[in-house]
């Protein structure tokens, strides 16, 4: 029994719903493919709106501060373009994981609840653990999109 009388499946559940994930590792993108390139479409035309912005008279009268700092914003605009073209979300033996900024990864016998949520461009599984915060992972094949919604069918509240 989890704190807050929040409960996880059984073991018999849990065994069920790994059987039902089919053979593991079960691994995939974390973005759908047209999101990705979506994000990489909009980097490419924000970064060919600034240049023609200086090369305009108004660009070459803005100061460098503000040069700077638009460079800075678009530099981390590629850093996440990147990591979202080369993030990889796993579902293992062990419990979930994926490659971001920071590896994001929770084990099953922390995860207290889960709550699957189907967006338009991003299909997340957001994992609550008895303490510390909620862990979210993105799903961007369709195989993973089943798989977290029997996890949270698994790990609903009680």
């Amino acid at each position: 029994m989890f704190p807050g009388g929040l409960q996880g499946p059984d073991k018999h559940e849990h065994h069920e719903l790994i059987s039902q994930i089919g053979p593991l590792p079960l691994e995939g993108q974390a973005w759908p493919t047209w999101v990705k390139w979506m994000a990489w479409l909009v980097l490419g035309l924000v970064v060919f709106r600034l240049a023609q912005a200086a090369a305009s008279p108004v660009g070459q009268s803005v100061g460098t501060a503000i040069k700077v700092s638009l460079v800075i914003c678009v530099v981390g605009l590629a850093v996440l373009a990147r990591y979202m073209h080369t993030s990889v979300t796993r579902i293992t033996e062990r419990g979930l994981e994926q490659s971001w900024l920071g590896r994001r990864e929770i084990a099953w016998d922390e995860i207290t609840f889960a709550k699957f949520i189907p967006l338009i461009a991003s299909k997340k599984l957001i994992c609550f653990p008895a303490r510390g915060r909620p862990v979210t992972f993105q799903a961007g094949t369709r195989e993973l999109e089943i798989a977290f919604a029997r996890i949270a069918l698994a790990y609903r509240r009680r």
